[in-house]
């Protein structure tokens, strides 16, 4: 499949691919609608089958796919540096050759909130990150070697016999004495 990868192919597929805005923009009315999603594919193919007589439906949407997942991973390097603090220079240039052109896509692949299950207090005191933590949110940081409890035997001693004790009290105050006889 050398033909696809062609610069100069590549870079009309992805310029055609841009313009048929309902297969990659969620928010487009026609997004959704299979019949037109499908028209828009066939145009697609149409063009590759001028390189790859060959192809089918399947491989134009594997190729929008590598094409949207390698630049998803190029992109998210980029926000990754940014987000780390990196001085101007110092943030990651895509080596994607492609990676300018296939920009339209970048609002497209943020991630979506996601749903917190905690009460709306809890989890605006939570660190999203482990570098967010710091001494004065409670809990350890993951850095930190928490120290576990050492039991004693005397400590394991006492539990069990309040454990005795309470299996006892379930059981009306009645216990076998060690002589045979009930205990009264």
């Amino acid at each position: 499949m050398k033909q696809f990868k062609d610069p100069e192919f590549m870079r009309q597929f992805i310029d055609r691919y841009r313009d048929m805005r309902n297969l990659w923009e969620v928010k487009n009315p026609l997004h959704h609608n299979k019949p037109v999603r499908k028209a828009s594919l066939e145009k697609l193919l149409q063009f590759v089958k001028t390189q790859v007589p060959d192809a089918d439906i399947e491989f134009v949407e594997k190729k929008i796919g590598s094409l949207k997942s390698i630049y998803r991973k190029e992109l998210n390097k980029v926000q990754a540096s940014m987000r780390s603090g990196a001085a101007a220079e110092d943030v990651y240039v895509p080596s994607l050759w492609y990676y300018n052109r296939m920009q339209f896509l970048e609002d497209q692949m943020e991630a979506g909130e996601s749903l917190s299950t905690l009460p709306s207090s809890l989890s605006s005191t939570l660190p999203s990150t482990p570098a967010e933590a710091s001494e004065d949110q409670p809990g350890p940081s993951i850095l930190e070697e928490v120290e576990e409890p050492s039991w004693s035997q005397e400590d394991l001693s006492q539990d069990k016999a309040l454990e005795c004790g309470s299996q006892e009290e379930a059981g009306g105050g009645v216990s076998q004495e060690p002589g045979g006889g009930q205990a009264q």
